[in-house]
């Protein structure tokens, strides 16, 4: 006798990176930020009263909210808290979007949770191609039929952005949908869209605590947006579980908001670690789009990304592999520090039998 229901049966659930325990791994498949978090989080937690936790959190978590609120120059009804931004995401189909609606718009190349999402909710899913160089076609979006889209910006797994200006005009072609704008890793560029939740009342966006401020263990996301939208996602959250993000995370996020200059320094640190060993990559054979990210896309032009990635997890190098199509010959590999990333080059340069002597020769001529 099969107890599961329909939808159980037939969903095929998203999956991880993994996260193997038999021995040490340069990790870089999972877009973790390589830095821990700030002095304050610590010290926090070396002081939370333990006692607090015989209680429910706050349901609202208002000091979280607030402190929110005072970065993007919103108010606390303008924020919803959720466990990391996948629940956030999550609660946004049911909220937003109708079985019998005309759809949920999303790329076909870029967070494959959206079309999980989709398929549990009976959500119908309309897929738009990105462009040949998987950049997004605006023009695609601005007409699209739909109840409302979600938009990966920085796309994932790709890194590529869409400026502001072409989300305005997606935005303000479609005043009557919902138009929910994924920032998970719009720290890592300018191009968030955060401050303009107050222009457009159709516009959420969603981020997160896990890559930027090094959190990802702690799970806490947010949504900013219109208090309608707002309110909107608390039904349904509390439709489910009303204590979401507990007593010792909230603390954690808040003090990570707090210390900017940590927090701008550990960015800085990331981005110019991407763009050097992009470019290191690329002197080794790899074509690597222009990340925005915390991580680069990229493909050897003569060995295949299945190949590469089983060779570097043998050598305890862990990067991702998608097998999936248009891309199934792309690595994504997170951007660690310089040390990892130099182990990266290093066990690449073995595996594709690159002599380092001769290339550090060529360099100096």
């Amino acid at each position: 006798m099969n107890y599961l229901s329909k939808i159980c049966r037939t969903t095929q659930p998203y999956i991880a990176g993994e996260q193997p325990q038999d021995k040490s791994y340069v990790k870089l498949n999972t877009n973790e930020n390589p830095y821990p978090p700030c002095e304050g989080v610590a010290e926090y937690i070396k002081s939370f009263d333990c006692d607090r936790l015989k209680l429910y959190p706050d349901p609202q978590n208002t000091i979280l909210a607030e402190e929110i609120a005072k970065k993007f120059g919103l108010q606390k009804e303008n924020v919803f808290i959720g466990n990391g931004s996948d629940e956030v995401l999550a609660l946004c189909f049911p909220t937003f979007f109708d079985k019998d609606g005309s759809g949920v718009a999303y790329a076909d190349i870029t967070y494959s949770f959206y079309k999980v999402w989709a398929k549990v909710h009976e959500i119908p899913s309309v897929v738009l191609p990105l462009t040949d160089d998987y950049r997004y076609d605006v023009s695609k979006f601005k007409q699209v039929k739909c109840q409302g889209m979600i938009i990966c910006n920085p796309n994932a797994p790709t890194g590529q952005i869409i400026n502001r200006l072409d989300l305005m005009s997606i935005i303000e072609a479609n005043p009557e949908k919902i138009i929910i704008i994924d920032e998970a890793y719009a720290d890592f560029c300018n191009c968030s869209m955060a401050n303009y939740v107050s222009k457009y009342p159709n516009l959420l966006i969603v981020r997160t605590f896990s890559k930027s401020y090094s959190l990802a263990g702690a799970r806490c996301g947010y949504a900013l947006g219109d208090a309608a939208l707002i309110n909107g996602l608390k039904t349904i959250k509390d439709s489910f579980n009303s204590y979401t993000v507990d007593a010792l995370t909230e603390g954690i996020a808040a003090k990570a908001l707090q210390d900017t200059q940590y927090f701008s320094s550990c960015v800085d640190k990331i981005i110019a670690t991407r763009d050097e060993y992009a470019d290191e990559l690329r002197k080794i054979g790899f074509d690597v789009l222009q990340s925005n990210a915390n991580f680069l896309f990229a493909k050897h032009n003569d060995r295949p990304a299945s190949e590469i990635y089983y060779q570097l997890k043998n050598n305890g190098v862990l990067v991702r592999h998608f097998n999936a199509p248009r891309i199934d010959n792309y690595l994504r590999i997170t951007v660690g520090t310089p040390e990892q990333m130099q182990s990266l080059v290093d066990a690449l340069k073995a595996l594709l039998n690159i002599d380092q002597s001769v290339e550090e020769d060529a360099d100096k001529n």
